[in-house]
């Protein structure tokens, strides 16, 4: 294989452990890292290959899951994270220091994923967290500099994995999103 889908990934999939109930994420950095405690379990742990998302170096794609934003705290050095962009429908809170993204929060009350805040498992210590269970926004990577002609060994590389590649996100959380309000643009 000539290309790294993620490290996480690359060697397979570890299950998650059920019995799982959080753990702490750190950033790059080698002193004085920023420190998030998540208090359950991750959720729609998935790859994204979109250009916003934080991605290890040389990966095609992210690793991110959910959790509830009542289970998440920044626990240390908090005062080296800064929003990305604040335009940004997800607040990516990154280390000023290494440029690592510890998470993202929706600020808006209306929009569909409101309560869910956004996590990079591979940056906890601790092993156990729900395993990836799709790639979303696989073309996405196309603008991050992927050759074109190399899209159909990444999607087959996805699916051998057994993380079906989406070029949004999976029908069920389409329908989740068209059905929270139907009026609202995302």
């Amino acid at each position: 294989m000539s290309f790294s889908i993620h490290p996480a990934v690359d060697k397979g999939i570890e299950p998650a452990n059920r019995d799982f109930s959080g753990g702490k994420l750190h950033c790059h950095c080698t002193n004085q890292r920023v420190e998030v405690s998540v208090s359950t379990q991750s959720a729609h742990n998935h790859l994204c290959g979109c250009t916003r998302c934080w991605k290890p170096r040389g990966a095609l794609f992210s690793q991110i899951a959910v959790v509830p934003r009542d289970s998440l705290s920044v626990t240390a050095n908090g005062v080296k994270l800064k929003v990305l962009d604040l335009s940004a429908a997800i607040q990516r809170h990154i280390c000023t220091t290494c440029g690592v993204h510890m998470y993202g929060r929706i600020e808006n009350d209306d929009h569909p994923f409101f309560g869910f805040d956004f996590i990079h498992t591979e940056l906890s210590e601790e092993q156990g967290w729900s395993e990836p269970e799709f790639a979303a926004f696989v073309s996405s990577i196309i603008e991050s500099g992927a050759d074109p002609a190399g899209m159909d060994a990444v999607r087959k590389r996805l699916k051998e994995l057994g993380l079906e590649p989406y070029d949004c996100l999976p029908p069920a959380l389409m329908d989740a999103i068209a059905a929270h309000d139907p009026r609202q643009p995302i």
